[in-house]
């Protein structure tokens, strides 16, 4: 197969020949720039590891290190608008490197050993009403600038590398995002309290993602395209709200995106809304399916809830994809031996691979501190067992396995048997 072969194959939740592989081919799927340089060294790659995002200081996967580790999926981005807005590059400021995004608010990184910025500014912190929302310079999301190339990095990714295509947002998911405008303490205040300003800022939200992804839509017609989105509804042992409030303030904004998302695709287009989640989210995810999502990302491993990788595959295996939920990020692939790194990753392809539906890459961003040598067992864990051939040492069993019909629904019959006897 080839690797957008690989990936549409395990959307439509059928086994490809073999899991597909991404890395960097989502901003939250990436690797730290810091950790890229040393990896790049490790394999005898050519050139210095560059900054993608600078916030995140996510590192750009180029093609020299995809085709060296197999990489199935890459991204089509939006360049940076040509009206900047509020944007600007402040330097070191009392020992921190600060910026300001094209939204106004305020980014941080320690000059010394930093690793990422953090946000350390809420350009609507004092915003009660409606109108404190809509008199706030927000920016244009159809900057012509930001579209400028993207077709032509699509027909590349899909028609030349023969690679699944990931078209990135303009900016992070539509709550977490209001978050940030307003500030934490005094967004999760008026979820309970002023309900009309949450409304207000997540309409003016909602009105920018439709208005971007619309364009894109417009652009990237007659390619299968993943739809990269995101919103954080978890924290480490549960919601960060509750499920009513959820469903009552932010779901329907997130549902009418989606929806929005696939009425707009035209002709043979074929749209999967990719949700990046972090957290102990298993309980959103019948709000989650019924709101479009067709693809859940990270799934955190670690937190409360998600271990049972085998039960999220018996009851949401033929509704979601998951994209990572390969190694527990939080102890055992920056503290652990490469032995532990490639005992957890086995065992989280042996639950997830089977019957399609799995996509092999990180939960979330490597970051600075792994070690390469459990990236490289991580990674050699998956070419030694992520293969879906009986001829392999792929760990998959019958009983697991469902058939997917042409028009995306799912029939009881088992598959084809496998020979057993070759399977370790």
């Amino acid at each position: 197969m080839t690797s957008n072969e690989r990936l549409a194959a395990a959307l439509a939740h059928r086994e490809p020949d073999r899991v597909p592989f991404d890395l960097g081919g989502a901003l939250v799927t990436g690797i730290n720039v810091n950790l890229l340089r040393r990896l790049q060294e490790h394999l005898g790659l050519p050139g210095d590891a560059c900054v993608l995002d600078r916030v995140t200081q996510l590192g750009t996967v180029d093609d020299a290190l995809r085709d060296r580790l197999r990489v199935d999926v890459e991204s089509a981005c939006p360049g940076p608008p040509a009206q900047p807005g509020a944007a600007k590059d402040l330097g070191l400021v009392d020992g921190h490197y600060r910026l300001i995004d094209e939204f106004g608010m305020g980014w941080q990184m320690p000059g010394q050993g930093g690793h990422y910025y953090d946000l350390y500014h809420s350009p609507l912190a004092d915003a009660e009403t409606a109108k404190d929302i809509a008199t706030h310079p927000w920016p244009d999301p159809l900057d012509p600038a930001r579209f400028a190339g993207m077709r032509q990095r699509a027909d590349r990714i899909v028609l030349e590398q023969r690679r699944g295509l990931v078209a990135e947002r303009m900016h992070s998911g539509m709550w977490e995002h209001a978050m940030w405008m307003i500030g934490y303490e005094k967004f999760f205040t008026a979820m309970a309290l002023n309900p009309q300003l949450v409304h207000a800022v997540m309409s003016k939200e909602l009105e920018i993602k439709m208005a971007y992804w619309g364009r894109v839509l417009d652009l990237l017609v007659g390619h299968t395209v993943v739809i990269s989105e995101a919103d954080d509804l978890g924290g480490q042992n549960g919601p960060l709200v509750s499920l009513d409030m959820y469903k009552r303030l932010i779901w329907p904004y997130h549902k009418r995106l989606f929806e929005f998302v696939k009425s707009r695709a035209k002709g043979n287009t074929k749209v999967y809304i990719f949700f990046h989640n972090d957290g102990a989210i298993y309980d959103t995810l019948p709000l989650l399916v019924e709101a479009g999502v067709d693809i859940i990302n990270p799934w955190q491993v670690n937190c409360k809830g998600m271990d049972d990788t085998k039960r999220f595959k018996r009851e949401w295996g033929r509704d979601l994809t998951v994209w990572g939920g390969t190694c527990d990020t939080q102890r055992v692939l920056p503290f652990g031996t490469p032995q532990e790194v490639r005992d957890e990753t086995r065992r989280r392809i042996d639950d997830l691979a089977p019957g399609g539906g799995f996509v092999f890459a990180p939960i979330h961003i490597l970051q600075a501190g792994i070690p390469v040598e459990n990236v490289m067992a991580w990674w050699e864990t998956l070419q030694e067992y992520g293969a879906c051939d009986a001829t392999t040492n792929h760990p998959a069993t019958n009983s697991q396995m469902t058939e997917a019909d042409p028009a995306g629904g799912h029939s009881e019959a088992p598959l084809i048997p496998l020979d057993t006897t070759t399977l370790t």
